[in-house]
């Protein structure tokens, strides 16, 4: 399986697992937490099968990667994502973040800068900032995140199975059809993953304000956002992220859920291949 070396932890490489489809723009997926390359299926072959270079590759600490004690936070992240762009050479790439992804392509794009990128999507991202403090009001408060921690490390099987089966996707909504195989996929990327990693990684994403990060871009960005989502909550989001881009365009998903890469997958293949060919 194909690996980037980005550091090294007591004698022992830090490896990133990614993959690479095919010829062409590439583009380059980052996952939400706590899942994998493998979240990106539905989108890796509509958008290998259109032509595209696909890349997708697993966090520190997340599935296939090396289950490494430190490192993650969000400069980590970036700094991983640029050493495997470097890796590869790419060029005239487009971004495309989920989740926690969305925000690791924001913070890659603001602190590496925006040499080797076309443009960029953030999908269901949690940017600018997710915990609500005195200049984000918004936001969630601290104690949500810290219940998310205490459910994980109570009894992580149970927690990665009630989080999909609820309201990652919606299935907690009234006349909903909950898809068992798609509860169970989250829960097999989650568990592939280092318990240490998910622990610090619900402080990464939720208390970085990516604000000054997406100041700084001045490549294309299509943020697409539910308004029923339920993880990342969309007012203060989408609209926000929109605005503080140089060149933001925000499209809105009514009753969309956050997994909508997912569960929407051939509506939101279908926009971002609009927007990359635009």
């Amino acid at each position: 399986m194909p690996y980037v070396t980005v550091g090294k932890k007591n004698g022992t490489n830090i490896d990133i697992y990614y993959k690479d489809w095919g010829k062409g723009q590439p583009i380059v997926f980052s996952h939400g937490w706590p899942l994998s390359a493998d979240d990106w299926d539905a989108q890796m072959l509509f958008f290998l099968g259109k032509g595209y270079r696909v890349i997708a590759h697993d966090r520190r600490g997340h599935g296939r990667s090396t289950q490494t004690s430190d490192g993650h936070d969000m400069d980590h992240y970036a700094d991983d994502l640029a050493a495997l762009t470097a890796h590869l050479d790419l060029k005239n790439a487009v971004h495309v973040g989920h989740s926690t992804g969305g925000g690791e392509v924001a913070h890659y794009l603001g602190r590496h800068g925006e040499g080797r990128v076309a443009k960029a999507a953030l999908l269901s991202a949690v940017p600018p900032l997710m915990v609500k403090t005195e200049k984000n009001p918004g936001g969630l408060p601290k104690e949500v995140f810290d219940d998310l921690q205490a459910q994980l490390a109570a009894n992580r099987a149970k927690f990665y199975y009630d989080l999909p089966a609820g309201p990652f996707y919606g299935f907690n909504r009234p006349g909903a059809k909950p898809s068992e195989a798609i509860i169970w996929n989250w829960w097999r990327q989650g568990m592939m993953g280092g318990a240490k990693a998910h622990y610090d990684g619900i402080v990464a994403f939720s208390q970085t304000d990516f604000t000054e990060d997406l100041k700084k871009i001045t490549v294309p960005v299509l943020v697409m956002h539910g308004d029923d989502d339920q993880i990342v909550p969309y007012a203060d989001s989408g609209p926000l992220s929109a605005k503080l881009l140089k060149n933001g365009t925000l499209k809105t998903y009514k009753g969309f859920p956050h997994g909508m890469p997912t569960t929407q997958a051939d509506t939101i293949n279908a926009d971002l291949l609009a927007f990359i060919k635009s």
